[in-house]
């Protein structure tokens, strides 16, 4: 249960950052979940494939924010923003 919490603890907090460099502001806290979680799936896959394993919260929370930063990048070129 405290993985859980977790989790979505890191995936609002890099939602919310990545929303904040993107587009300055964020997208509300349901948005900023859906963004972080997104983007920690990304970030893992990004980050593996490269060989670099982050350890901890914070180690985490930089994986999850890269991968939402992909994420809103890669949305935006499909929107054509």
């Amino acid at each position: 249960m405290n993985h859980l919490v977790g989790y979505l603890v890191v995936g609002a907090i890099a939602g919310w950052l990545a929303g904040k460099v993107w587009q300055g502001r964020g997208f509300g806290f349901f948005g900023n979940l859906g963004v972080g979680m997104i983007g920690a799936f990304i970030g893992g896959v990004i980050f593996s494939s490269i060989g670099i394993y982050p350890m901890g919260f914070l180690g985490s929370l930089v994986m999850a924010f890269v991968g939402a930063v992909v994420l809103l990048f890669v949305v935006g070129l499909l929107k054509g923003k």
